[in-house]
């Protein structure tokens, strides 16, 4: 976690005494990610090769949870913790490392870490991954307690419920939506009032059927990449499909890579086209949940639209230059030594860095010298 990051709440002006305590709710599940970094060309069958650079972080959904948290949003996080070593340096790494809240989370007992091994080369990445799925939380005993692993111990709140029986109350959830399965927890949150951003994968079925997507209706937002908004939409245009799914949920986002991001709000009628900032790239792993996470804070600040979406692309470039996807997310502090470095380079583009004015209100007028140096990328040395 980077040290020294200027304590901005983006929502401070909005807050007030009933709000819920939490900014943003998700759940899935942790890996221990293992990224390798420095690769000329994909590694060879029968050959061993050599990284440059090789970093260690929690991943998954730990990846999006750690972008929210540095962003300033109370982020609580509903997931399983192997009782290994690896399972006890992701918990501790996002709850004290980075101040998430885990009292929805558990440990269990005999059941191993997933672990994913990257490797990234020529502006793409490789991942190979191995884990079981964690059996469910046992509806007794309270929340955020490792307890079971052990045997010892005392819950944090005996008796209290669990989820996904009783979701926290949240400013607003990010749902994975997969073909075919509904989460209930997704309808429960929405109707506590939470915004609902749902992101999507690959759909395996090969269908590509937004009405196989029941807790798409339960959204505010969807956010999909250019190929997958295609597919669900059967356009041959990125921007089409943007407005295809306008007609479906409130805000359509499509996020079209190299060229940025196009968004429709389909209350309004608004579109908003933002380009990407080039930057060299180390490694894309996890770019796209910080996208996510930039895109919430920024819609829960209430920024105009165009606005959010350059800071979720800002952002998402920042942690490529980086390894990692937890440990590659920016804070403030990465953010405001980013434009003050964009300012004072030669042969900016005027109409370019006025995209950006709006951190002026934001940022503190001073920041450390750019590049940065998020956190160690390992496991954890011994005190």
């Amino acid at each position: 976690m980077s040290t020294d990051t200027p304590g901005i709440d983006p929502l401070e002006a909005l807050r007030a005494p009933r709000d819920p305590a939490c900014d943003v709710f998700l759940t899935g599940p942790v890996f221990l990610d293992i990224i390798f970094t420095g690769l000329d060309s994909a590694p060879v069958r029968g050959a061993e090769s050599w990284a440059r650079g090789m970093g260690s972080s929690p991943g998954g959904v730990a990846n999006m949870a750690t972008a929210l948290a540095r962003l300033g949003l109370h982020t609580s996080l509903a997931a399983a913790f192997g009782d290994d070593h690896y399972g006890e340096y992701c918990w501790d790494a996002l709850e004290q490392g980075e101040g998430i809240d885990l009292s929805m989370s558990h440990t269990v007992p005999g059941w191993h870490s997933p672990v994913t091994v990257s490797m990234a080369y020529e502006g793409e990445r490789t991942m190979v991954s191995h884990g079981h799925e964690a059996p469910a939380p046992a509806p007794v005993a309270g929340t955020g307690s490792r307890a079971g692993a052990t045997g010892t111990g005392t819950s944090t709140a005996a008796a209290a419920p669990v989820f996904p029986q009783c979701p926290p109350r949240a400013r607003a959830a990010i749902a994975s939506l997969a073909p075919g399965r509904s989460e209930p927890w997704v309808a429960t949150a929405a109707r506590d009032g939470a915004l609902v951003f749902g992101d999507v994968g690959w759909d395996e079925t090969g269908r590509w059927d937004l009405d196989a997507l029941p807790d798409l209706a339960h959204c505010e937002a969807f956010l999909p990449n250019a190929e997958e908004a295609m597919r669900y939409t059967r356009t041959d245009c990125p921007r089409a499909a943007a407005h295809a799914l306008a007609e479906r949920v409130p805000l359509a986002v499509v996020t079209l890579g190299a060229e940025g991001a196009y968004a429709v709000d389909g209350r309004t009628g608004t579109a908003a086209a933002v380009p990407a900032i080039e930057v060299e790239a180390l490694d894309p792993t996890g770019a796209g949940d910080v996208f996510v996470a930039g895109f919430v804070t920024g819609t829960l600040a209430d920024w105009p639209l165009a606005d959010r979406l350059a800071f979720a692309g800002l952002t998402a470039a920042l942690s490529v230059q980086e390894f990692g996807g937890s440990l590659s997310a920016p804070g403030w502090a990465e953010i405001a030594a980013w434009w003050q470095l964009i300012r004072t380079c030669d042969r900016q583009d005027p109409a370019a860095l006025e995209r950006y004015a709006f951190l002026d209100d934001l940022l503190p007028a001073t920041a450390r010298a750019w590049p940065l140096r998020r956190a160690v990328p390992t496991i954890g040395f011994r005190q």
